[in-house]
This record gives C-alpha cells, structure tokens and sequence, in this order.
C-alpha cells in the first residue's frame, strides 16, 4: 500500500470512527437497511448480477460497509461460478478460457475484496476485538478462498485460509453463540473434512465434516440471528445435505427455502429432479 493510500484509509477511519449519531444519519441507515435487504432478497433469488449492482452502489457510498461489501464479493463469487458451470466444461482451466465475462467479474471481485480485507485490517489494528470487524474479514477472505480454491481450482490463497481460521476463531472465543461466525467456521471444517485426506488435515488446522454439518443443523434448529442469517444458514444446510446425498433432508430444506425465495431456479431444478410434482 503507497504511503498516500495509507493516509486516505487512515483519515477514512478515523472520520467514520468519529460520527455522531443525528437524525439525518437515522435516516441514511434506514434507507442503506432496506437496499441492503433489497440486495440480499436478490442474492438468496439466485439473482447475483443485480445484487451485485446494489451492492457496488453500497461500498462505493460507504467503503467501511462491510455488511453490503461482504455480499457484493459473494455476489460476485456466485455470478463467476454460474459462468464457468454455463460453458459446460467440466476441466476448470478449460472452462475460464471460454468464460468471456470472467475476467471482468474476476477483477471486479479481486478489487472489491483487497479494499474490504484493508478496512477490516486497519480497523482491527486499533479494535483487535471488534467483533463486526473479525467476522467479516474472516467471511471475506473465504469467500477468497472458496473462489481460488473451490471454483477455479487454483493453488492459492492459504493466507487468506489462515487469517479467517484466526479471525474467526478470535471471534467465537470471545462470543461462541455468534451464529454468522458459527456457520462461516463449520464451512471450514466441513470442506476441509471432505476434500483433504485424514491424514493431511492437521496441515490446514484440522477439519471434521461431521462436526461442521452438526454445528450447521443445530444453528437452523435453534433459530436466531434475524431473517437474512438464518437463510444463510439454512442454505449452508442444503448445501452440505445436497453434497451428502441426504435426499430426504435436502428435498424438505429446499422446499421451505423455496417457499420464500421462489425465483431461485436452483432451488427449483433440484425439486423437480427429485420430485416432478414440486414445480
């Protein structure tokens, strides 16, 4: 980072450190609420190109808005994915060659997660334990590194890896009910539990694919965290019952998950596959 970038992200902090709760402000978070909650409807939709559009309006009036910055790069994540998978390539080098909005989404996602990670870092530098802070960083860098490492096959990323194990770590010892950082963490386990030998896992810190789909079940059971977290958490469900090949339990997750966002056309593929009455 140069030393102008620095001061510019140094002033940046300090001045949104320093703002007074006034009426005017109420207002802006009122309205930055619900377009956030607009962008989240649209990314659990299956929507990504559009919540990816509100979501730019966001970081770009606010950069410190983790919240909406967090989502625009899984957005993007997503947007990238459904791409590669549309070439019908199944080798993933093969696939990006192809992919002609890839590069663009790809720079997009790289620009938008490096500003993010320099917020939440600097933020941290001064609140080591600001727990918004750690657990975005930590949501962030995965996001990093499920892209890197999950869509595109490539061997990097593992600082991202271990800076959201110590984040959110740091994050659910301080506050282990925090049920983002919970399901965020058990998606580690979970991938590290099913991708990598037994005999390797202790290399990347451990993993149990038993304990992460556990911890994940018993976040959905129990409840909590407002609306939009227990939809991330409810798909984090299917999402792990559908790679375990739990039919039953994935057929009544994606049926309630379908019920509230009934234009997600992945939600309703996987229900007439398995259940040609659903559609």
């Amino acid at each position: 980072m140069t030393a102008v970038a620095a001061i510019v992200l140094a002033l940046s902090l300090q001045s949104i450190d320093s703002q007074l709760s006034t009426s005017s402000s109420t207002r802006d978070d009122t309205t930055h609420s619900s377009t956030l909650e607009d962008a989240q409807r649209l990314f659990y939709n299956g929507d990504y190109g559009r919540a990816a559009i509100v979501t730019q309006e966001l970081c770009a009036a606010r950069p410190d808005d983790l919240d909406a910055c967090e989502l625009r790069t899984a957005s993007l994540l997503f947007q990238i994915k459904k791409a590669l998978g549309e070439t019908g390539e199944r080798d993933k080098a093969a696939g990006w060659k192809l992919c002609t909005v890839c590069p663009a989404l790809m720079s997009a996602f790289i620009a938008d997660t490096v500003r993010a990670q320099a917020f939440a870092r600097a933020r941290l530098k001064t609140h080591p334990d600001h727990q918004d802070t750690l657990f975005f960083l930590g949501k962030i860098d995965l996001n990093y590194v499920w892209l890197q490492l999950g869509t595109l096959g490539r061997k990097t990323g593992w600082d991202e890896y271990w800076e959201a194990r110590r984040s959110l770590d740091r994050l659910l010892r301080m506050n282990p009910e925090h049920v983002r950082a919970r399901v965020a963490r058990a998606w580690v386990d979970y991938i590290v539990g099913t991708t990598v030998p037994r005999g390797a896992r202790w290399l990347l810190g451990g993993g149990n694919k038993k304990r992460g789909l556990l911890v994940v079940a018993e976040v959905v059971e129990m409840g909590g965290g407002g609306y939009f977290v227990q939809t991330e958490a409810r798909f984090a469900l299917w999402d792990m019952q559908v790679r375990e090949r739990d039919v039953p339990g994935a057929m009544a997750t994606a049926r309630l998950l379908a019920s509230q966002f009934p234009e997600n056309r992945e939600l309703r593929r996987f229900l007439t596959m398995h259940d040609p009455t659903a559609g």
